[in-house]
């Protein structure tokens, strides 16, 4: 009979060969994703698929690319909602803009961007401001599948009350139906709104510095990163930074203890927004 610290033993082993194949068969490396989310989710992917076990997953991800996919979108962070937090997107029109104004050109990457409603939501509010033009909004995630729900710019019709109580909570200066356009049982964020983002993939494990920019957006992703993958990808965007320019993160997740904490000074009050300093 197996103990259970020879179970829990066992089921890590299946999690580190299952890792180490996803790295070496696709290019994807989990290392350094937090253990303890990284097995809920693989957990997760495994009840909804047919096969009995983690070892049974290894053998199809390694000859099946569509079961891979599916794990894949089990194992990113897809969790968003337009004007999340609305208190945070407040503090963005009410005391990032005005600075970010003041520049002849605009650069924000929203990093690990997911199906894009937080990209969007920026856009309004550069649209709101009347800077929209100026700016130039990078949009990137590793995986492919939302990066393409992105692009669309579709929101279920559900979802479109929450939406628009988020949108005025945030300060929003019109109204949410403006800037989408109804079909049966989807909405479609205005073209106009689209015209300057650029949806690109980049996986902040492995890839190097995005570009010089005026503002990081990247919120709630690093809390399911470990602390060396944590500092590697601060460090990052430190580097992809211009001197002045803005880091905002989750409200759980801090740079604190970080390899970059001397290069930046808190901006916001109320907010995970930090400032490069000059």
């Amino acid at each position: 009979m197996i103990s259970g610290n020879e179970e829990r033993d066992n089921e890590n082993l299946e999690i580190n060969l299952l890792i180490r194949a996803v790295k070496e068969k696709y290019g994807y490396d989990f290392s350094g994703y937090s253990r303890a989310s990284l097995k809920r989710r693989i957990k997760k992917s495994l009840s909804e698929s047919d096969a009995d076990s983690i070892s049974s997953m290894i053998h199809r991800i390694i000859y099946e690319k569509e079961y891979f996919h599916n794990l894949l979108l089990n194992l990113s962070i897809n969790v968003t909602e337009m004007f999340r937090d609305p208190g945070f997107f407040r503090s963005i029109r009410d005391e990032v803009i005005p600075v970010l104004a003041e520049l002849a050109s605009i650069r924000i990457w929203h990093a690990g961007c997911s199906t894009g409603e937080e990209v969007y939501s920026m856009a309004i509010l550069l649209k709101e401001a009347g800077i929209y033009n100026k700016c130039q909004i990078f949009a990137t995630d590793f995986n492919q599948v939302v990066l393409e729900k992105a692009k669309e710019g579709i929101l279920p019709i559900g979802n479109l009350k929450e939406s628009t109580r988020n949108y005025q909570k945030s300060g929003g200066r019109g109204s949410f139906a403006d800037w989408y356009t109804a079909r049966y049982d989807f909405a479609v964020m205005k073209s106009v709104l689209r015209k300057n983002i650029l949806f690109a993939d980049h996986n902040l494990v492995s890839d190097e510095v995005f570009s010089q920019v005026d503002l990081v957006m990247c919120r709630n992703v690093l809390i399911y990163f470990d602390r060396p993958l944590q500092n590697r990808v601060f460090k990052l965007f430190s580097n992809s930074l211009s001197h002045g320019g803005f880091l905002a993160i989750g409200s759980k997740e801090t740079i604190h203890f970080s390899s970059i904490t001397d290069e930046f000074e808190k901006f916001s009050t109320k907010q995970k927004i930090f400032r490069k300093k000059i």
